[in-house]
Parts: structure tokens; C-alpha cells; sequence
């Protein structure tokens, strides 16, 4: 059900990054290429990691890109899901908890103490998906971002 993605994933995984940002009401925000993804994924320096939830049939039904982070306070690394997507005709089937498992079992084989991620405070399926989990909210932290302009902004001043 769940295996690492290869280059033929690519483009499948970039369509469910297309399918995540619409339903997350940011479709226009994605501007990241299958070429972007192919880099970063199975470039000469990887930059990130893919995992694929499959149905019984073998067909793809969900994905999860994570990378590696790094806490100055445990001294080791995690890891930070930046997408997690299950399309939606396969909710409820198990896939996004096992890719979770997955990544869950790689932290504790590697040793990393953290698996982390980001949920957008109105999905409430998500969130209550989360917790039943033993995930827990870390509302004392806000994200902050700088992108576009401000970013090139600050970079060139």
C-alpha cells in the first residue's frame, strides 16, 4: 500500500499537488513544475522525499513530500511533512494514516525525535484525523513567510 516514490511518479505526484493546492483554495499559488519536482526529488542533490499510497488495484490514491529538519534543542534531526494528500474517492481507506505509520517508522529506525507539519485551521477533518493520532496542535508558534517581493526585498538590500 505504501512504497517510495520513483521518477515515474512524478508526474502523479504532480498532479495531486494540483489536486491538494485547489482543494486548499491555492491553485493559483502552485507554480512548481514536474521538471521542479523530478529536481528536488531525484536530482543530484535531493532536496526532498516522496512516499506513494497505492489502493489494492495499484493505482495511486495518495502521496506524502517530506524532508529532513533539524532541532537545536533534541540535537537531531526530524522530519517536516510538507504535503500530505489522499484523493478523495480513497478517504477513509486507511492510506493517509499508513503513510503517516511510514514516516513515523522512519524517525524512530533513523532516531530523528520529531515528525511535524502544517494544517490549515479550517479543515477540521484534518485536524480531528491529527489528534486522533496523538498529534498535537503547537499553537504557542506562528509561522511566519516571506515570499515574492519581500523576499527578494530583504535578499538584495
Amino acid at each position: 500500500m505504501i512504497r517510495t516514490a520513483v521518477v515515474d511518479d512524478v508526474p502523479v505526484i504532480h498532479a495531486m499537488v494540483r489536486e491538494l493546492a485547489e482543494y486548499e483554495k491555492a491553485l493559483d499559488e502552485v507554480r512548481a513544475s514536474e521538471e521542479h519536482l523530478r529536481e528536488a526529488l531525484f536530482g543530484e542533490r535531493p532536496a526532498a522525499y516522496a512516499h506513494i499510497a497505492e489502493n489494492e488495484e495499484g493505482e495511486v490514491v495518495g502521496f506524502a513530500l517530506w524532508f529532513l529538519n533539524f532541532s537545536t534543542w533534541r540535537g537531531v534531526h526530524g522530519i517536516y511533512l510538507e504535503d500530505l494528500y489522499v484523493r478523495p474517492e480513497a478517504r477513509g481507506g486507511g492510506h493517509g494514516k499508513a503513510l503517516l505509520r511510514e514516516l513515523a517508522r522512519i524517525c524512530v529506525e533513523r532516531g530523528y525525535e520529531r515528525l511535524e507539519w502544517a494544517v490549515l485551521n479550517w479543515n477540521a477533518p484534518s485536524i480531528a484525523f491529527y489528534e486522533s493520532l496523538g498529534a498535537r496542535p503547537q499553537d504557542e508558534w506562528t509561522v511566519y513567510r516571506l515570499t515574492d517581493g519581500a523576499l527578494a526585498r530583504l535578499g538584495t538590500a
